[in-house]
């Protein structure tokens, strides 16, 4: 089982997510950060999952549509790491933190 490791602006990341969902849909903004939280799990068993991007680097599609987000992982094979690098919304252009 891999390790999954946050980077140091994923809070920040969560944050500006949370922010959104208090204000355009504060009734389920605690059950959406606990489905991307759900999710990020999932690469500890399946830190291959996600489809590559550039830089060796990999996305992993939580959601759909308005619901949608995607983290930004890098896994490591030789140390079995994952590291959670960004998270923005589907809807977001380009990531804050890369």
């Amino acid at each position: 089982m891999a390790r999954l490791e946050l980077g140091r602006h994923l809070n920040d990341d969560f944050d500006r997510i949370f922010d959104h969902l208090a204000q355009y849909d504060l009734e389920h903004a605690v059950e959406r950060i606990g489905e991307i939280s759900a999710a990020l799990s999932v690469l500890e068993t399946n830190p291959l999952i996600g489809r590559p991007v550039q830089g060796g680097n990999r996305e992993l599609v939580i959601g759909r549509g308005a619901r949608g987000y995607v983290a930004l992982y890098r896994y490591v094979q030789e140390i079995d790491i994952v590291f959670v690098v960004a998270l923005r919304s589907q809807r977001e252009a380009g990531y804050k933190h890369e």
